[in-house]
């Protein structure tokens, strides 16, 4: 799909004139790997265990994506059809009220210490000095960003970064990809259907131009990756994610800083670019992450279609600031 050094591709815009296979022979195709991978993994070279590894957590990526993906699909579908079952919908809870958590300054290390499984992109460890700071209790919800809304938010360039107001200008936005106003109420496209937006989730499905007029709009900004990371490395990896079967984020609880792990990927405002010290491996693993590193921005956390035993606090997820089909939302932080 996008290994330059593997051969020739097909064109992106020219995927679609291939013929499709039937869903039996997509099964059949299915089984014949999986039976093939299960004989190999049984007799497995250990010099091919590192490759091996780096397949089933690129393969749980792609688990990911194909939600997102249908998700997308769905709702450009006019029966906006539910890829679960509606649950019943819960009676409405007030989410934990925000408030900011402070954070020292210094000389602080980030970064992948080595131990387990790591992607390329989340090492080498390295050292970056941070002012103090504070992050946001819990992520931003919808009822939050809906009264930036309703203040104009989409209609005020002054919160805007310019390509955001030309993003803005070019996709008619007016609310997070998938909302629609319908009479006097928000609804918004859910692995589930088409539900009312429950002001108390987190928003998610927002770009990163999104994510910074809203914080300007609010009096803070984005977190750094480092800010986010340093916050994040001693907390308890738990939270809502693909195990739970929500498919979509859930409100805040408990105490503390919350919901850093799970329910939407939270923007950072730091460009994608490698570590200091980081070299691409050699070969086609080289244009895994490396190849991506220009024009994008980190996002952390997971969210609620990450698998649980996929997310660390030093994962980088990355994407273009235009970007809004992923699970993103946003965390605030200040200067202390």
């Amino acid at each position: 799909s996008y290994y330059n050094a593997i051969g020739d591709r097909v064109p992106r815009a020219r995927r679609g004139l291939m013929s499709r296979p039937t869903l039996e022979e997509v099964f059949a195709y299915r089984h014949a790997v999986d039976d093939a991978m299960v004989g190999l993994l049984r007799t497995v070279d250990e010099s091919l265990r590192p490759l091996i590894e780096l397949g089933l957590n690129h393969e749980q990526q792609h688990q990911e994506l194909i939600l997102t993906d249908i998700k997308h699909a769905f709702a450009q579908n006019p029966l906006k059809p539910a890829f679960r079952e509606p649950r019943e919908l819960a009676v409405a809870v007030a989410t934990a009220p925000m408030h900011w958590v402070d954070f020292m300054g210094g000389v602080h290390q980030i970064g992948h210490d080595g131990q387990g499984f790591t992607f390329d992109n989340e090492g080498p460890r390295h050292r970056v000095y941070l002012e103090n700071y504070r992050l946001a209790s819990r992520p931003v919800t919808c009822g939050e960003y809906l009264a930036f809304i309703e203040d104009g938010g989409y209609t005020r360039p002054e919160f805007w970064l310019s390509d955001g107001w030309n993003a803005v200008a070019a996709g008619s936005w007016t609310a997070p990809l998938y909302w629609e106003r319908i009479n006097v109420e928000w609804w918004t496209m859910t692995l589930r259907g088409c539900l009312p937006v429950d002001e108390v989730e987190p928003v998610c499905h927002v770009s990163y131009f999104e994510a910074d007029a809203y914080a300007r709009w609010a009096g803070a900004r984005l977190p750094t990756e480092a800010e986010w990371e340093l916050a994040a490395i001693d907390q308890p990896l738990t939270g809502h994610f693909l195990e739970q079967g929500d498919l979509n984020p859930r409100p805040a609880t408990g105490v503390g800083i919350a919901q850093l792990f799970g329910d939407v990927w939270e923007w950072t405002q730091s460009p994608y670019v490698p570590y200091p010290g980081s070299k691409p491996a050699a070969g086609a693993l080289g244009e895994y992450n490396a190849k991506f590193m220009c024009n994008q921005l980190v996002l952390r956390g997971g969210s609620c279609a990450t698998p649980e035993s996929h997310i660390r606090a030093t994962y980088r997820n990355f994407f273009p600031p235009e970007a809004r089909w992923q699970f993103s939302g946003i965390r605030l932080a200040k200067d202390s």
